[in-house]
């Protein structure tokens, strides 16, 4: 993400003795970079049915101001980690970072597995007006199985920088995992999902 003033600040899932959402930055056009910043360590639940859906694989964009807005997803939010919840953090800096904040797209509790987000935001907004889009994938039942699991698109939108957020869309679905291309980490839809507001509108 690059901030108005060249600031460089590259969000990361990264993999030690804990997995973590993490950042670093450079301010002098890529000659040097800073030493990797914690974002938040993972907590992860594993989806059902052999689904290759990159884990906590992290996606990010920036506003107007510069501000950095990264999502995940993670179980922390939920009884026994039985699912994952979507959560967002952000930085004006790319070093320091607000605490994880559960995107509310379905009730804590209620064992919708959600994965693979994709945020946007609009470019000409920032601050508490900033824009947002959410895509990702999720299934009804995080315990389901490979003959019961059903994919399914959901998106989300927020107009004041992620404090409160819209009720969510079925975009698509339900698709049978089995339906996926079959890859040697598992079924797979794709590691990643893009999102991309049209300037100065809420469409994404």
């Amino acid at each position: 993400m690059v901030q108005p003033d060249g600031s460089v600040v590259v969000p990361i899932e990264a993999f030690a003795a804990q997995v973590t959402i993490s950042a670093f930055r450079s301010t002098d056009g890529g000659a040097s970079w800073s030493a990797a910043t914690t974002v938040a360590v993972v907590s992860h639940h594993t989806s059902a049915a052999n689904i290759r859906n990159g884990g906590a694989l992290p996606s990010a964009e920036i506003d107007r101001s510069g501000r950095v807005y990264v999502v995940w997803s993670d179980c922390r939010f939920e009884p026994g980690c039985q699912a994952n919840d979507l959560v967002l953090s952000t930085s004006a800096d790319g070093l320091a970072w607000t605490a994880p904040a559960r995107v509310p797209l379905d009730p804590v509790g209620s064992m919708v597995d959600h994965f693979t987000p994709g945020i946007g935001v609009d470019p000409t907004t920032s601050g508490r007006k900033a824009h947002l889009a959410l895509a990702y994938y999720y299934y009804a039942r995080s315990d389901c199985t490979l003959d019961t699991c059903e994919l399914h698109v959901g998106y989300s939108s927020s107009s004041n920088g992620g404090r409160s957020w819209s009720r969510p869309l079925h975009l698509a679905g339900p698709m049978n995992v089995a339906w996926l291309a079959p890859t040697a980490s598992g079924f797979m839809a794709g590691d990643y999902i893009s999102t991309s507001i049209v300037p100065g509108t809420r469409r994404a």
